[in-house]
């Protein structure tokens, strides 16, 4: 046998042993994935199937533009009565895509108005649970008018509660939004305020089935125990998973809150506020990542707090109810916005942009105490397509002609190549919009 022979005698050898140690290994997988399977089937929870892992992989398993689902079911989900949760499929009865923990779906609504007609509005609702292919669900919170306004109670929500029922046809987009849940082994601190408790139980519902090992969090804040939703299934979890761990928090409680926590040891029950002294006292030192949802003014205390306590911003995750611009401290967020000069006493501010809508036939000079385009445009007489003002919905978007835009932050709803959502932006350059 010649060297040349011996070597390829060895190397063959030891090819093949490592092919059946690649085999075993394999085939050892194979059977922990079925009996994994198995067991999840025994217990009826969903199993871990062809679930994308990124935005990116959301959008294309999404359909274009909107799609008729029906109403299954309609369950009211506190003492109060003032939420109630929505079960929607889909009338063509094609299987759901999935979609992030955390995210929301877009409806179209044609709501009656006093005339006898209808006026077209679009409103954006957080999913609150798990994905599933055959539903989604939403939970919506009967809006009560703003105090000491003469207004009607939100427009919307009314609508959902008094008008829609079961076998109610509604028109919804794709599922979408940027803030949802990771995927990493990383613990969790989810806070949620009043209604901001819906996408957290998308996130906890889908960490209970994906990731049980996982440790996280749910601190929820509302007035009182009339106002929790699904107060005994987030209780069953908690019982029934020791990585899960509920605080409950009553700014307002009632008497029979008092009586309860003092005659029974209720650790997971507090009579306060949702604060950073509360998560210090409560939670052990470790790199958490915070994802809160709630009131605009429960996320400008809560989040800069956070800041202060030594969080970073990269850990900071967080979605406010409407328009929001939360204050972040300088190494968590950038500034995007250039130095403007004006003339001493003008009261406005010479920024050399100039803002041309090309169907309306206007050019104008840029005001930054607009605040955005969409305000720029509706205070110079031009009428916009807008939804919910607060870059989600995506019915302000705008062809671009020329020029660039830029965002405050970025918006939960993906424009389309060369057009911008003027509800959230402000022109760079100089810019000329469609409209």
């Amino acid at each position: 046998m010649t060297s040349l022979s011996l070597l390829l005698w060895i190397v063959s050898v030891i090819a093949l042993q490592l092919a059946i140690f690649l085999g075993i290994g394999f085939w050892r997988h194979w059977l922990d994935y079925h009996a994994l399977r198995s067991r999840a089937a025994e217990l009826d929870l969903p199993v871990k199937l062809d679930m994308p892992s990124g935005a990116e992989e959301i959008a294309v398993a999404a359909w274009p533009g909107f799609r008729t689902f029906r109403i299954d079911r309609k369950v009211v989900e506190d003492a109060a009565q003032s939420i109630c949760s929505f079960y929607l499929i889909p009338e063509d009865g094609q299987p759901l895509p999935p979609f992030l923990p955390g995210q929301f779906l877009t409806f179209r609504l044609d709501i009656p108005t006093a005339t006898g007609g209808a006026e077209q509005v679009v409103r954006c609702y957080s999913l609150s649970d798990a994905p599933r292919p055959d539903c989604y669900r939403i939970s919506i919170k009967r809006g009560p008018p703003p105090k000491s306004r003469h207004v009607p109670a939100g427009r919307s929500s009314t609508f959902f509660h008094e008008q829609v029922a079961v076998g109610s046809l509604l028109q919804v987009r794709a599922p979408a939004g940027h803030f949802y849940i990771d995927r990493s082994d990383a613990p969790i601190v989810l806070i949620a305020g009043g209604i901001g408790i819906t996408p957290m139980l998308s996130m906890l519902n889908w960490y209970l089935a994906e990731q049980p090992e996982r440790e996280i969090w749910l601190f929820y804040g509302v007035r009182n125990s009339r106002e929790l939703v699904m107060k005994s299934h987030l209780e069953a979890l908690a019982a029934a998973h020791p990585n899960f761990h509920l605080r409950l928090c009553f700014s307002d409680p009632l008497p029979e809150d008092v009586a309860r926590n003092d005659v029974t040891r209720h650790d997971y029950l507090h009579h306060r506020r949702i604060d950073v002294s509360l998560l210090r006292m409560q939670l052990p030192l470790k790199p958490y990542h915070f994802y809160i949802c709630g009131p605009t003014p429960m996320l400008e205390s809560l989040v800069p707090a956070l800041e202060d306590w030594g969080v970073p911003g990269a850990r900071i995750h967080f979605e406010a109810f409407g328009p929001s611009s939360i204050k972040r401290k300088p190494s968590a967020a950038a500034s995007i916005a250039a130095p403007q000069t004006g003339a001493p006493g003008t009261g406005t501010m010479d920024t050399g942009i100039i803002v041309t809508f090309a169907k309306s036939g206007k050019q104008l000079p840029w005001q930054p105490m607009a605040g955005n385009l969409l305000e720029f445009a509706e205070s110079n007489g031009i009428v916009v397509n807008s939804g919910c003002r607060a870059g989600s919905c995506g019915s302000c978007q705008t062809t671009i002609r020329a020029g660039e835009v830029t965002y405050r932050q970025p918006p939960d709803y993906d424009p389309e190549p060369g057009t911008c959502l003027l509800c959230v932006c402000t022109p760079k350059t100089g810019v000329t919009l469609e409209i």
